[in-house]
């Protein structure tokens, strides 16, 4: 399974039908999101630099808080998950 497909899974693309208005995270955190705000081209290359094994849902969920938002802190222009998360979303929103 490819990484793309596998975020997809994770974060239930493929059951958009049973969440109408879902946006998955790589759809928040897409590559030129990635490249204004971290020295990352793309998610999936922020998640190996901070060792993070990510195969399912419950793996992002399962990352330590502190752990995260450490590398998030270390790796992007935002203090923390929420904050990133936060201006992902305000950004999707506006397109």
């Amino acid at each position: 399974m490819s990484f793309d497909e596998l975020l997809k899974e994770m974060q239930g693309q493929k059951s958009i039908q049973e969440e109408p208005g879902f946006v998955s995270l790589d759809e928040l955190c897409n590559d030129s999101f990635m490249s204004k705000y971290s020295n990352f081209a793309t998610f999936e290359e922020f998640l190996v630099k901070g060792n993070f094994q990510v195969r399912t849902r419950e793996d992002i969920q399962n990352i330590p808080d502190e752990l995260f938002d450490r590398h998030i802190a270390r790796e992007t222009k935002f203090p923390d998950w929420e904050s990133m998360l936060d201006t992902a979303t305000k950004e999707h929103a506006g397109k």
